[in-house]
This record gives C-alpha cells, structure tokens and sequence, in this order.
C-alpha cells in the first residue's frame, strides 16, 4: 500500500519532470504550436491525399511541401520586391539631400491649417539643403533601425516558420495517434467534460484561422492585386503590410486611402478614383462579410469576444496571441456559461 509521503515523492518527481520537460521545449513551443495549428486547419485535405495515396509519409510530404510554398513565397517575393525599393529611396533621399526638393505645388497652400506653413516650410528648405539635411538626420537614423529591427525579426520569423514546417510533418504522420492520447490524457484529468472543452478548443481555433487569418490573407491578396492594376509602386509591400493591419479594425483604409491620395495628388484622377472605389467597395467590404461568416459557423464564441481574445492575446503571447487569445477566452466563457446554467437550473429546482 502507498503512503502518503509514498504519494508526496511521486508527485515532487512529476512535478520535476514536468518543468524539465517545459524548459527543454520551451525555445520551441511557439513554433510546435504553429505546426500544430497548421495541420489542424488543414486536416481535411490531409485527410483527402492520405485517402487518394494511401501512404501516410507519402501524404505528409505533399501537405508539408504546399504549405512551404505558400507561406515562404510571398515572403521572397516580397524580400526581393522590398530590396529594390529600398534602394530606390535610399537613392531618392539621397538626390533629395544633394539637390534639395523640387519647387512646391500650389494645391499645397490650399490645404487646411498646415497648408500655409507646409508651403512656406517647403520654399525655405528647397535651396538649404544643409538645413533639410539637419531636419532629416533623425527621422533617418529612425527609419534605418526599424528597417534593421525588421530585418532581424523577418529572419526569425523565417526561421520559426522553416522548423514548424519540420514539426508539421511528423504532426501530419502521427496526427492520429496523438489526438487519441490527449483526449485519453484530457478525460483522465477533467473527465468527461474534457472532449467538449477540446472541441470547442478546435472550434474556436477553425473559426480564427478562417475567419481572423483568412479574412486577413484574402485583404491582403486583394489589396496587392488593386495596387499592382492602379500602378502603385511597392505592390507587394503594401499588400503585405494591409494584411498586418487586417487584424485591427479600420486597419487596410490606412493603406489603400494613401495610395488613392497619392495617386490623385499626382494628377492620375481615374485610377486613384477607382482604387479608392476598389479599397472602398472589396477590400474592405470583405471584411464585413467573411469574419463574421466563419466565425458564426465554426465557433460559439461571441464576435466581440474573438475580436479582444485577438487583439489582447497578440499583446500578450506575440502573433501566435492571433489563436491563443480567443481558445482562452472561449474556454473561460464556456466554463461561464456552463456554470451559470447549471446555479440557474439548481436554482429553479429548489424553487
């Protein structure tokens, strides 16, 4: 028979393995979870190729190799895109400061309150360029080390990105056999409440990869379409950066509004018209539309509260926050909920 100090040196020896266990992966769990979120959204046509192929290595190549290709391409698309034009303004910047700035337009004057000053700064400094030099010097130096910053965690972010898609391929292989054991281990520990938690965990987890991530990929995808049509420059720069501020609200109008602007101010009406019309009327109407549509069907968590488990668990947990915010609080509400239900019906009853 175990004693309880029996009992005591098996849980302090558990409670040792687990931590060793933790700081062990711990430099790698943002990028396990992403293998896992992954192959989870995913799964369905996992499932379809391993049905047409039969061989589980065979089935898991292919997911890892299509998902590889569409994560990593963009990005060296856009790395090579981004390349030139930063030495394209590296090289205006420096005309600018040799040169000084062309004469002012004279729609400037008209512009409300800045319009006068904005002119009148515009003429001092078109022939001192030493004074323009001296008024640049630290919006330069700012802009170089964000780009250097930048640099460094697109790096990272690559490399996060490459080890998940190793990750992936024995999640994809072994997917089966690891979901059978945690939902044993989640019952053994919660009981039969356990499975229900897990798929509402997985629910909440489809409705953001569809509904937050998809809706954010499709703004994007059309933002640089519009772009590269309307002649913008730095098409897939800007519809990379509209994908980013997808997550917020009102985020792409602070990319396809400029554009337009700038597209105007040059005298080019029709197609800055019509970006703005195009931003206006698809890029961020689909926001409107597919968000609320796939995160109505595939979780049974409120809208709003999808909206703030992003936004918070972003500022929390990093961009994985994107999927860890909104499983916490669907799990929070789902307990909330099933609490409340259960006082009110026990309330009844005694009544």
């Amino acid at each position: 028979m175990i004693t309880r100090v029996e009992q005591l040196r098996w849980l302090a020896a558990l409670a040792l393995l687990v931590v060793g266990c933790f700081v062990v992966l711990r430099p790698f769990l943002t990028a396990i979870l992403w293998a896992v979120i992954l192959c989870f959204s995913t799964w369905p046509a996992y499932a379809w190729l391993l049905r047409r192929t039969g061989s589980a290595a065979i089935a898991s190549s292919a997911m890892t190799l299509l998902i590889a290709g569409v994560l990593l391409l963009p990005f060296l698309l856009i790395g090579q895109s981004l390349a030139r034009d930063v030495a394209v303004v590296a090289a205006n910047t420096s005309r600018l400061l040799a040169e000084g700035p062309p004469a002012p337009p004279d729609w400037i004057r008209d512009l409300p309150i800045v319009g006068l000053w904005l002119y009148d700064y515009w003429v001092s400094v078109k022939n001192d360029s030493a004074a323009l030099a001296a008024d640049l010097r630290v919006p330069i130096a700012q802009a170089r080390n964000w780009l250097l910053k930048t640099g460094t965690s697109l790096g990272q972010g690559l490399i996060e990105v490459a080890l998940s898609l190793f990750i992936a391929f024995f999640v994809y292989r072994d997917g089966r056999a690891l979901s059978r054991r945690l939902s044993v281990t989640t019952e053994r520990f919660l009981g039969p409440r356990g499975k229900s938690l897990i798929d509402l965990a997985g629910d909440t987890t489809r409705g953001v990869v569809y509904g937050i991530l998809g809706t954010a990929l499709a703004q994007g995808a059309l933002a640089a379409l519009g772009f590269f049509v309307a002649g913008v420059p730095g098409a897939l720069f800007l519809g990379l950066l509209t994908f980013m501020l997808s997550f917020i609200p009102m985020g792409p109008p602070l990319v396809w509004m400029p554009a337009a602007i700038w597209l105007i101010a040059g005298g080019d009406y029709v197609w800055g018209g019509a970006l703005f019309v195009y931003g206006a009327g698809v890029i961020s109407l689909v926001d409107n539309f597919l968000k609320p549509f796939f995160i109505s069907r595939a979780g049974k968590l409120p809208f709003l509260l999808v909206l703030l488990g992003v936004l918070g668990g972003v500022l929390a947990f990093g961009f994985i926050g994107i999927f860890i915010g909104p499983v916490l609080l669907a799990l929070g509400f789902s307990l909330a909920k099933e609490w409340s239900t259960a006082r009110a019906a026990a309330d009844a009853t005694a009544g």
